[in-house]
């Protein structure tokens, strides 16, 4: 048996024990060490997503861990090596795989919401998902990796360059990401950001940051670029007005990245795409490459991920964490210590 944090039904979670498999060909055993609690875990939690999780669902994806045990035929993984896990599990056989885009298979397997996550003390996953973390990384930080590769990816889809003024609509714990890994790419950076807690935060770390309540967001982007707009935006609020913001921010041919999950349609603005000649695309999860991108920018500081922490709770206490989450703007992330407690886990 293993301690693990189960969604049962809308707003309702529990901590109990449930078996865990032993790992079969290709698969290793791993005992995770901390789970980050995301967005997308609190809208499982909302119930939002009941025609797609089956309850009980063990949740989380955002992970760091050890090996503990390796399958038949599992080569280059050992018991004790650190690493976390891309949690994509993809057919190889869909258009979107054939064409080379796996990371969103038609009938993507997203471990952790389609079929059991990380948010329990043992957990049995593909080898192929594993990814190889440094001895040198602390494992509360290394739990940001998966959302870090997120912006890495997200980045990458809006072609981020050097020297280009960038805007990011939404400064929570990935729109800070967002922010710091086009930083690191060589962009001029702002932040658009309701809360007072999440702009103080960013201005500690350096990135500059806008409240749209106290000022006008177009205006200071037309004064900051001269009248000539961002040349690109992140819309990471899924808000309706922060569709607007992104928007409205853009210079000609400017570059609108849509990572936000907006659970219903947007108006917006086609007559300013029309008029700018504007391009939208939207990002969503990761490949490898991003996942590895990811892993050295924690590694190195480049994303100070100690920052982004606003609590560690032991799995007992996950339930209480969710509810903490949903007051939004003085919590960034926190992380569920899965390590093993007085309650003991059979291994």
């Amino acid at each position: 048996m293993t301690l693990a944090v189960r969604y049962m039904s809308a707003r309702t979670l529990e901590t109990a024990p449930v078996e865990f498999s032993e790992p079969g060909p290709g698969e290793v055993l791993l005992a995770p060490a901390y789970v980050g609690i995301c967005g997308t875990d609190l809208h499982i939690f909302h119930g939002d997503m009941d025609a797609r999780v089956d309850a009980p669902a063990v949740l989380g994806h955002e992970m760091s861990g050890r090996v503990l045990r390796v399958g038949a035929g599992v080569e280059g993984w050992r018991a004790g090596d650190a690493v976390t896990v891309m949690p994509l599990r993809w057919d190889g056989t869909c258009p979107a795989c054939l064409s080379g885009h796996q990371h969103i298979c038609q009938r993507l397997d997203f471990i952790g919401i389609d079929s059991p996550g990380a948010m329990q003390q043992r957990w049995t996953v593909p080898a192929s998902t594993l990814i190889r973390l440094p001895e040198s990384l602390a494992l509360d930080r290394a739990a940001l990796v998966e959302p870090t590769a997120v912006a890495v990816h997200d980045v990458g889809r809006a072609a981020v360059r050097e020297g280009e003024k960038v805007v990011v609509v939404g400064g929570g714990p990935v729109g800070i990401l967002i922010a710091l890994v086009a930083r690191a790419a060589g962009a001029e950076v702002r932040v658009v950001e309701l809360s007072a807690h999440r702009r103080t935060l960013a201005e500690e770390l350096g990135l500059a940051a806008w409240d749209p309540a106290a000022e006008d967001v177009s205006e200071a982007v037309r004064q900051w670029t001269g009248d000539a707009g961002a040349d690109v935006a992140f819309e990471v609020s899924g808000a309706a007005a922060g569709v607007d913001t992104a928007v409205d921010v853009l210079g000609v041919r400017g570059r609108l990245c849509l990572v936000a999950i907006h659970p219903r349609p947007r108006e917006v603005n086609l007559h300013r795409f029309f008029w700018r000649e504007l391009t939208l695309v939207g990002a969503r999860l990761y490949d490898r490459s991003d996942f590895e991108r990811a892993v050295a920018l924690v590694a190195d500081g480049t994303v100070p991920a100690e920052r982004l922490i606003s609590k560690v709770v032991p799995l007992t206490e996950a339930p209480a964490a969710f509810e903490a989450l949903e007051g939004g703007g003085d919590v960034m992330k926190i992380l569920v210590d899965c390590t093993d407690d007085a309650r003991g886990v059979a291994v």
